[in-house]
């Protein structure tokens, strides 16, 4: 294969050709070059940011959502039965119904804040006096929760969202 049909050799010829050429690529610089043709295909990703925005929105509160039902009606089965307002039956109750919002991308932005908030006072009352390492206390969950949802207050709902549908949110 000669240097001027290959994309991953250059040759001081073939830089002076593209150096006179307007259309040309820059040439690749560091470690890890690359064809034009991987860089282009990564570009075209962003087209399906709304869509991937819902998706992850979607999946993390049906997540949240099953700590909900865990904890106000039992499913799936669990030693966990909160005493009616009593802290784990409010933080059962926001996650159930806050999740349940956040599955729907209803009212996304307030419910993710609130949520966002509840999670981090979750880790911090009943995760960190534990141990200071989110994988030794079982917090991580909590912290991925937190940053998510508060990613949602600024980020809005993304695709397939009643807030979307509805004109609310964009």
């Amino acid at each position: 294969m000669t240097t001027a049909t290959c994309r991953w050799t250059t040759s001081p010829m073939s830089q002076a050709t593209k150096k006179n050429d307007p259309k040309a690529a820059p040439p690749r610089r560091g470690l890890f070059p690359y064809p034009r043709g991987i860089a282009m295909s990564f570009q075209g990703l962003s087209a399906y940011r709304p869509q991937m925005l819902g998706l992850l929105r979607i999946v993390a509160a049906l997540l949240f959502f099953a700590h909900g039902t865990q904890k106000i009606l039992g499913f799936p089965a669990s030693d966990m039965s909160p005493a009616l307002l009593t802290l784990p039956w409010i933080a059962g109750m926001l996650e159930l119904v806050g999740g349940a919002a956040l599955i729907l991308g209803l009212f996304t932005r307030p419910v993710a804040f609130v949520l966002s908030g509840q999670m981090a006072v979750a880790y911090f009352m009943a995760h960190a006096p534990q141990s200071p390492f989110p994988a030794l206390n079982g917090g991580d969950a909590a912290i991925l929760f937190c940053f998510v949802f508060l990613y949602f207050v600024f980020s809005g709902p993304g695709a397939f969202s009643l807030d979307r549908a509805s004109g609310r949110d964009g």
